[in-house]
């Protein structure tokens, strides 16, 4: 790491890699954005490695999952606390984006805790890998009652991501990617045999529940909630329509948001709006009346992670709108941002806006705290927490 020195780009002290000159703030710092004149942005934690996803308990402590170093990490009182809970099993890490990935507290009991994760297996005598599910409780500064409750069927290819979000019938969605077509596994998102490149729907215990889509016809395995995707990061209900939406990673543009319906087929890989990352397309028919066609579409490529509707009082300028996590843009290391999407009453897309494209950082984590202040997670090797405000209120 390269320190830069005080002042940079307004931020204080702060550092940078020589690869991306990825900035981490260190002091808090204003910046101007279209509809509100100064947002303050406060680094409530650094030193963060790789940090993927958040999770808020009502104690106030804030969970953060590092991918790389497999740990679960704990903001309390504006402080990052130099332990990680405990507890966890080990982790396939061997490869870039392997690792633990996304955390979700249950909504009745927020010492239960979800995390998804890339787990090492045995395959015929050789390493390979999976996807797995755990819970378990927290209990002072580890994690107690760990069990894995459900693994994907299937080997993950290409590094599958995944994300996780409690239904307001206390049913746990989980979706899992990992569908590329450049490594040859483009139709797992087709396969009604493995997990990959769907979205899951389960019931607290990891099990299937009886009215999934597909439980009846056995077209596709239990679990699945919906098919065709390629590797979804961010998931969000809308807090008007009580739609729920996901963000979806293309190769080269045709990244999508969609609203996500029960039993429907995304379409991936057979049609794409996407370019491979050689520059040939992904498919010739970008969509057709057998497939659900994307809300929002980014070109070039944002590499969409984490994603929700903000509701608070903190911003409240970006009420309705879609604020979404972009770890690159264009293919272009050290574009991250993130992006600000404006719908109009009838729920037309009508404005984008990029977000704290300065720090030429990953972004991952978008979240939005019980308090209505915005969370945003730096995914870099010295990553870092942000806390968004409009400064008139600070």
């Amino acid at each position: 790491m390269v320190a830069l020195g005080s002042g940079v780009a307004g931020f204080g002290i702060a550092q940078s890699t020589p690869f991306d000159g990825q900035v981490t703030p260190s002091q808090p710092f204003t910046m101007q954005t279209f509809g509100i004149d100064e947002v303050l942005v406060t680094p409530v934690a650094i030193g963060l490695a790789n940090p993927f996803d958040m999770a808020f308990r009502g104690n106030g402590d804030i969970l953060v999952t590092e991918r790389y170093t497999g740990k679960l990490r704990v903001v309390r009182d504006g402080r990052l606390l130099e332990n990680d809970l405990s507890g966890l099993p080990e982790m396939y890490s061997g490869e870039f984006r392997a690792g633990l990935m996304a955390v979700e507290v249950h909504p009745e009991d927020d010492s239960i805790v979800y995390l998804t994760y890339t787990k090492p297996i045995v395959v015929d005598g050789e390493p390979d890998r999976t996807v797995a599910l755990l819970r378990a409780r927290i209990v002072e500064d580890r994690l107690a009652e760990v069990e894995e409750i459900f693994a994907a069927k299937g080997l993950d290819r290409g590094i599958a991501a995944s994300q996780l979000l409690f239904t307001p019938d206390g049913k746990l969605l989980m979706s899992l990617g990992g569908a590329y077509v450049y490594a040859g596994i483009g139709d797992y998102a087709q396969d009604p045999e493995i997990h990959y490149g769907k979205l899951l729907r389960l019931n607290d215990d990891g099990s299937a529940p009886a009215d999934n889509p597909f439980v009846a016809n056995g077209e596709y395995l239990p679990e699945v909630y919906t098919v065709g995707h390629r590797n979804i990061i961010g998931l969000s209900w809308h807090p008007e329509t009580g739609e729920l939406w996901a963000t979806e990673n293309g190769p080269q543009g045709g990244d999508e948001a969609n609203v996500i319906r029960a039993g429907e087929n995304y379409g991936w890989p057979i049609v794409s709006y996407s370019r491979q990352y050689r520059g040939d397309r992904v498919s010739e028919r970008p969509w057709d009346a057998r497939f659900v066609d994307p809300e929002v579409i980014w070109w070039p490529s944002i590499a969409p992670a984490s994603m929700i509707f903000y509701s608070g009082d903190k911003l409240p300028e970006w009420q309705g709108n879609m604020l979404v996590g972009s770890m690159m843009e264009g293919r272009i290391p050290g574009t991250g941002h993130i992006e600000r999407v404006v719908f109009n009453s009838r729920g037309q897309e009508i404005r984008r806006e990029s977000i704290l494209r300065q720090l030429k950082s990953r972004v991952t984590g978008v979240a939005q705290s019980p308090d209505g202040y915005l969370y945003v997670l730096l995914d870099e090797e010295n990553g870092a927490l942000l806390r968004l405000e409009t400064a008139q209120q600070h």
